[in-house]
């Protein structure tokens, strides 16, 4: 019987991750079983676990709309409420549309996209984080995608994309700084601060991107970001200040809320 077959391991390590807190242990013994080639690289992971590291950075991937992401140390985690950001882009894009996942982070949204749409669209990402555009260059290679290493749209081709984008994704930060120690410590202490901080009331960010916004879409192109219930009313004022048509859809499962913005 092979190793990681063993019953009596895969106890042991729902223990081990129950012990540390946990709370999915089962299902975090299961991954990690899984991805383990032997048993050091095992008992290796289940401590990384145990001590409090992410289990997506700890196995290298997540899986995110049916695709399964690479992420590496220290890359912002997608998390799963975002699957509603990525179908509701998905459902605007027509055929060759051309798709920015701007702040990409690991670019599980920009991959989510290409991977749901019916037809090919033309898609290109960029973070200020080295790290994760290195992670999404993997992740969105497949879709032949372009990602890009710089501070918001500046890091975007500008003489290729100004005026012509159809579907802007922005995963901007919007944790209040004053809230960024109430997060659990698997964001707070192994994610990327500029991941998560959006500044004095979160939408610090927000304001940047939709700003600029109407300069890069095409006449009829979304802005389409996350955002908390309790930010929402500000989130939908930056965006209409911006000269953006903007509302709200939520999703009850995933208790998500996205604001779709379009350019007149």
């Amino acid at each position: 019987m092979p190793v990681f077959s063993s019953s009596a391991l895969r106890s042991s390590v729902v223990a081990r991750l129950r012990a540390a807190g946990c709370v999915f242990a089962e299902d975090e013994a299961r991954i990690l079983l899984s991805s383990a080639a032997t048993p050091a690289e095992l008992a290796a992971m289940v401590r990384a676990r145990a001590e409090g590291q992410p289990l997506e950075h700890v196995v290298g991937w997540a899986e995110f709309a049916g695709l399964r992401i690479a992420v590496d140390p220290g890359v912002f985690v997608p998390r799963r409420r975002s699957e509603f950001l990525a179908a509701t882009a998905t459902a605007l894009t027509a055929p060759g549309a051309v798709v920015v996942d701007l702040c990409c982070g690991s670019g599980a949204l920009g991959a989510a996209v290409a991977h749901g749409a019916a037809h090919p669209v033309r898609l290109y990402a960029a973070d200020v984080d080295p790290a994760a555009v290195r992670c999404a260059r993997r992740n969105l290679g497949p879709a032949g995608a372009r990602a890009y290493e710089g501070d918001l749209f500046d890091a975007l081709p500008a003489a290729e994309l100004r005026g012509h984008v159809d579907v802007l994704l922005a995963n901007v930060p919007y944790v209040p700084t004053g809230d960024i120690e109430l997060l659990p410590p698997e964001a707070r202490l192994y994610e990327a601060r500029p991941a998560l901080d959006g500044g004095a009331d979160g939408l610090d960010v927000l304001r940047r991107v939709a700003a600029a916004a109407p300069q890069w879409l095409a006449p009829g192109g979304a802005l389409l970001f996350e955002t908390s219930e309790r930010q929402l009313p500000g989130a939908l004022v930056v965006a209409r200040e911006a000269g953006l048509v903007a509302e709200a859809v939520h999703e009850e499962e995933l208790d998500a809320t996205v604001v779709v913005a379009r350019k007149p």
